[in-house]
């Protein structure tokens, strides 16, 4: 039986999507995804056409890394402009494979591993139980000077309004009202429900 492939970055799909960012990859039980090539990945994804060329075939990390990218798996995202998927995350794919095309895979890691601080400390923090979508989709789409300016402000807030430690659900929705500010000022869809926008 053939070993099964092993890609060094599981938080990096070999597609160009942000793994280590999502909010299946901080999820507890048998609905968690290992990342892209983790843990028990092929049990969970027994088949992916972007692995099967990019990892097995042809034993890169990414498809940034081909010569033949971007390929035909691409074309429709690449002709109609837009994503291929509805997932928000999924706005990123083609902005990461140009990035790492350009810049290397070492650089793309180095500030995707600053973004997986942020959704740590978010998750640790500021999770009520309702809000790890929206910050995963957050800390995928702002900037890392956007998504640091939000936390420190709404650790000044917590501090001046003299919140709760343990009130989780206040705290939540200060960090999201931080953050869809500056979404709303870059122009980026965070798909925030309208009673956090008060």
């Amino acid at each position: 039986m053939n070993k099964r492939p092993i890609k060094r970055y599981s938080t990096l799909g070999c597609c160009g999507l942000d793994c280590g960012l999502c909010p299946r990859y901080y999820t507890f039980g048998s609905s968690r995804c290992p990342g892209c090539c983790g843990a028990d990945f092929f049990n969970k994804h027994p088949s992916c056409s972007y692995i099967t060329c990019c990892v097995k075939k042809k034993s890169l990390e990414v498809c940034a890394e081909c010569d033949e990218f971007p390929c035909s798996k691409f074309k429709p995202s690449l002709e109609s402009g837009v994503a291929y998927d509805s997932f928000l995350t999924y706005e990123k794919v083609q902005y990461n494979l140009d990035f790492i095309k350009k810049y290397g895979i070492d650089k793309f890691i180095k500030q995707q591993d600053e973004r997986i601080k942020f959704i740590e400390k978010m998750l640790e923090n500021f999770n009520d139980g309702r809000s790890k979508s929206f910050f995963c989709i957050a800390t995928t789409l702002l900037s890392i000077e956007d998504l640091k300016i939000a936390l420190d402000k709404t650790k000044q807030k917590i501090k001046e309004d003299k919140i709760g430690l343990k009130d989780v659900k206040t705290k939540a929705k200060i960090l999201k009202k931080f953050l869809n500010e500056f979404a709303v000022k870059e122009g980026i869809e965070l798909r925030l429900r309208k009673k956090y926008l008060k």
